[in-house]
């Protein structure tokens, strides 16, 4: 009989994986199974912090705001001034918010008084 040699779909498949794996440490860039095992834990971490990221935003966004409006007593607290924002239906996202807080006080100052009117 003669020799038959195996076909690439195998190797081209942990060739794959490993290009995934190259930047890691150790066994967990070198061994196929380990590999394998590392690649689920870190799409699993990776998924997790995409949400854990969008909470970490909301809170820097909401502690920045609440910082400059204490700091220069344009509002008492946080959460008054938001409440007041939906009651007067000025649609600004926390994140448009907290960026005119640093970059232009003066404009959060304006959006402040036309609440207090």
């Amino acid at each position: 009989m003669t020799r038959i040699k195996r076909g690439y779909i195998a190797r081209r498949r942990r060739t794959k994986i490993r290009l995934f794996a190259s930047s890691f440490r150790g066994a967990r860039s070198r061994l196929t199974r380990t590999i394998a095992q590392q690649k689920i834990r870190s799409l699993v971490s990776a998924h997790q912090d995409r949400g854990r990221q969008k909470r970490d935003f909301r809170r820097l966004w909401i502690t920045r705001i609440n910082a400059v409006i204490r700091a220069n007593q344009v509002y008492y607290s946080y959460s008054k001034l938001i409440h007041h924002l939906y009651k007067r239906q000025l649609l600004l996202n926390r994140k448009i918010l907290a960026q005119i807080a640093i970059l232009n006080r003066n404009c959060l100052y304006m959006i402040s008084n036309e609440i207090l009117k």
